[in-house]
This record gives structure tokens, sequence and C-alpha cells, in this order.
């Protein structure tokens, strides 16, 4: 795994680290070295130095710096200095470049490739509200026609693709669209469309602006209520669309699925605490009729996935439903 260093002036690269863990989980041959305004460059450079060590592999390395030409950039330099070949340095360090540093790291093995797959991913994290403030050249233009999907009207029974939609995630998430949604998963999973299911949310113009908003750079969101999702499920003209589904409740995942969405696995995040309800996790609390849902889930040949972020490993959906059921009575 290629080791990251995240090099910055100030507290910057471990706040930074600590801001990522939240949202992609805690990750290794990860360190983050500062520049303390009592120190000066062969500070930083030990520092590096001893992180490098640090790392399974010392083969590859990416050091991410917070300003081009500044000290932790010169002593990124002189350290790369002999590992041209093997190791980067890519400045202008954001939360989105470090967050697609993580996932892209699980399916690429140096620090090159890297580099150059993260650069695309810090540039489009920059984003002005309102819209009407972007810089026309800054718009992604190009988004909508590329990603796949319809760009204009098609008659009623066109089939795009094989006529099916793709469900790379299905996940119930009490809050729904947010940050460990918006880049983590959606890193790990690659959707083009990011559709939350809910009556409640679909009917709420505020909360359903506000997650429209909230989707990543290159990454269509919309809320529909669950009939119209059983529709679009039948629908071939969005055969080429490659789903993440959002569910705020197992009701109405539940309901989707007996409706013809073609869900096989639901990856389970987060369950807010509520009246008549028992905290199982730090992030599940189930009540009867959660309970009651997720048995009915199984029986329908339904698996969980019970993680919070994709690094997590899998807790046991059946363990937790026991432990809910214990203290329900």
């Amino acid at each position: 795994m290629v080791g990251i260093i995240l090099a910055t002036h100030g507290n910057f690269a471990t706040g930074i680290l600590q801001s990522a863990s939240m949202i992609f989980g805690e990750q290794p041959n990860v360190a983050a070295v500062t520049l303390q305004p009592n120190e000066g460059p062969d500070d930083v450079r030990r520092k590096m130095e001893e992180a490098v060590a640090s790392f399974e592999d010392p083969e590859q390395v990416l050091i991410l710096v917070d300003l081009w030409g500044g000290t932790p950039f010169n002593q990124s330099n002189g350290l790369i200095a002999g590992h041209e070949d093997k190791w980067a340095i890519v400045a202008g360090l954001n939360l989105p470049m470090l967050i697609d540093a993580y996932a892209s790291r699980m399916m690429m093995e140096t620090a090159h490739e890297l580099a150059v797959q993260i650069s695309g991913s810090a540039k489009e994290g920059v984003r002005i509200y309102p819209e009407s403030l972007e810089p026309k050249e800054a718009k992604p233009a190009a988004a909508a026609a590329s990603d796949g999907q319809p760009t204009g009207a098609l008659p009623e029974g066109t089939v795009v693709g094989d006529g099916k939609i793709k469900y790379v995630l299905a996940r119930i998430d009490s809050r729904l669209l947010h940050g460990q949604v918006a880049t983590a998963w959606t890193k790990t999973t690659n959707p083009n469309r990011i559709i939350v299911v809910s009556d409640g949310v679909a009917h709420d113009n505020l909360r359903k602006s506000m997650i429209t908003e909230a989707a990543p750079p290159g990454v269509k969101a919309n809320v529909v209520p669950i009939s119209k999702m059983i529709q679009v499920a039948k629908d071939p003209r969005f055969g080429n669309t490659k789903a993440l589904l959002l569910f705020e409740t197992p009701q109405d995942a539940l309901a989707a699925i007996k409706g013809g969405v073609d869900i096989k696995e639901l990856n389970i995040g987060s369950m807010a605490h509520s009246v008549g309800k028992v905290a199982v996790s730090k992030v599940l609390s189930l009540g009867k009729e959660d309970v009651e849902t997720f048995e009915e889930l199984k029986k329908l040949g339904i698996t969980f996935d019970v993680r919070k972020v994709p690094s997590d490993s899998k807790d046991n959906m059946d363990a937790i439903i026991e432990k809910a059921k214990a203290e329900l009575g």
C-alpha cells in the first residue's frame, strides 16, 4: 500500500487527518508532519524521514503538501531526490484530495498513479454556491452528457443499455446524503447517480434542495418517493444508470424491495436514536418495528453489510438484532 505523508504549515496536517478519519475511517500508512512556528526546515525533514521509515512499503510514497514552494514542499523536494521513479509530491492539499487518495490506493499500487488521480478530485472539490457565481469555464458542463444518462426526453419503452439499473450500493442511513456518503462511499462504488428514496423528504422542499446541492462533483442527486423509485426500477430508459440508493429507514427499503427494486444487499450505516429505540452500537438504534423489518428483509434473501465507512470491518447483523431483542424485552 502506498504510504502517504501530509506535510503542512502549522496543525493543518493533523486537522485534515482527523477530518478524513471521521469520513473514511482510520487509515494505516499515513503520517501527519507539521511545521511549527518554533521549528525549522531540518525538523520537517527529520519528521518526514521518520514517517517513511514507519511505512510498510517505503518504496512507494506520496507526499501531499499545502503550498507549492513552502518549507514542507521544499523539504519534500529534497527528500524525493533519487526516488523520482516511484515517489511523488502533490501540492494544494484539501479534503477531497485526501479522501480520493484513501479510496484510490485500494486499487492503485504506485504513488505516481495516485498523484495523477487525486489532482483532478482536488480541483473538482472547489465549487461555489450559488452556482451563478461559478466562472463559466469552471462548470462541469460535460458531466451530465458523459455519465451515461439520457440527456433528453426518450420515448417510453426505449431500452438504454441492457435496460436494468445497476445498484452499486443501497444504504440505510438516517442522515441520508452526508460527508461519508458523498466522499468515501461514492469514491469506492463509483455511481453516476445518487437517489434518496423517501416519501417524507420528497415532499420537503428544503431537505430536498439541500440533498441535491450536496452531491459530489460529476454525480447527480435525486430525491424520489418510494412509488417513483419502483417505477424507475422497471423503466428500461435507465439501463446505463449506476445508482447509489439511500433510505432513511429499513421500512422504506423493505417497501421498495417488495415493489420490485432489485436490491440483494443493504449497507447499514446509521440509524438515529428516538423514543422506543435502544442503542445497539454507537451509530445504530433499533426499535421493535426495525427488528421485525430486518427479519422480514432477511426472509426475502437480503444480506446486510453493517459498516459506517468502507474501511470499517463488517459487524454481524444477526448479533445486532439479537442484542436489540434482548434490550427491548
